[in-house]
């Protein structure tokens, strides 16, 4: 079975997502203090966001052949309405 590259890369993308909330909730077990794992998890904020943007890139350019202009903008609209909705306060 042939792996697609875009489908590796986004599956890749995930797992390093995975392994660094895994790695950051045990740093925050060692620190053992309220303020120092605050700060841990105000770190892993800019990653979620990173994760969705790299991810949703690839995804569309692997199905960019197979969507029209018209769709394209209006799922890079729905990331951006999520995005915005995540990061605002």
């Amino acid at each position: 079975m042939k792996l697609d590259k875009f489908v590796t890369s986004m599956a890749s993308l995930r797992l390093l997502s995975g392994t660094l909330e895994i790695l950051a909730a045990l740093w925050m077990l060692k620190l053992g203090r309220v303020d120092q794992a605050l700060a841990v998890n105000s770190g892993l904020a800019l990653v979620g966001p990173t994760i969705l943007i790299l991810t949703t890139s690839i995804g569309l350019i692997g199905m960019a052949d197979k969507l029209s202009w018209g769709k394209m903008i209006f799922i890079t609209i729905g990331v951006a309405c999520l995005l915005i909705g995540i990061l605002k306060k």
